[in-house]
């Protein structure tokens, strides 16, 4: 058995300078991965891009499987949070346009930083924080999906929310990232009709 790699940052900065230092070490590691993708990435590298030593990137990240799950984290948060967002805004909305925002806003969320988002969900390995991290998008997604079908919205017609929610979650990720991310990439106003239409032909028609 390899040694065990350190997913988790070593420590949070906690002074402005410092959390200056961490931002900058991300932004040189977003750059990296998108660039030259995960296997090609090393600690020595980031630091040399953001500009400061390599034991100054060390008092925060002990490897670059922790620089890539801060990172993984913070990309996360923000497609989480446009979603979960759209969903929010349209709890109450007609199936039709609900459904129509919910796809629009997962179509931009992979749209934001396309090369980043192509390597975390592609290249890093599913280890420690990062297997949590990517799971945790997946079931946040499914649950987000299903507390909207039990609400029972009118026209919606399921017979298992629980069911419904990972079919529909896992069907417009697939759809939606090799649309956007994919080599052939589709338009994104027809990918959102597409998918829109996948999603109300399976839930209302």
């Amino acid at each position: 058995m390899g040694p065990r790699l350190r997913t988790a940052p070593r420590k949070q900065p906690t002074q402005a300078r410092a959390t200056a230092t961490v931002e900058v070490i991300l932004q040189a590691t977003a750059r990296l991965l998108g660039k030259d993708g995960y296997d090609h990435l090393s600690t020595n590298k980031v630091a040399a891009a953001a500009g400061v030593s390599v034991g100054s990137l060390y008092q925060y990240f002990p490897s670059k499987e922790a620089l890539v799950a801060a990172l993984a984290e913070r990309h996360r948060e923000r497609v989480m949070g446009l979603v979960l967002e759209r969903i929010a805004a349209h709890v109450d909305s007609p199936p039709e346009v609900a459904i129509r925002e919910i796809v629009r806003g997962i179509i931009e969320a992979h749209g934001r930083d396309r090369a980043l988002h192509r390597v975390l969900s592609e290249q890093i390995p599913r280890i420690g924080k990062l297997k949590t991290l990517i799971e945790d998008i997946e079931v946040h997604a499914a649950g987000a999906v299903r507390a909207w079908l039990e609400r029972r919205p009118h026209g919606v017609r399921v017979k298992d929310p629980a069911v419904a929610a990972f079919i529909v979650s896992h069907a417009v990720e697939a759809a939606v990232h090799a649309g956007v991310l994919g080599d052939a990439a589709i338009d994104p106003a027809v990918l959102e009709d597409e998918v829109v239409d996948l999603v109300l032909r399976y839930l209302v028609k």
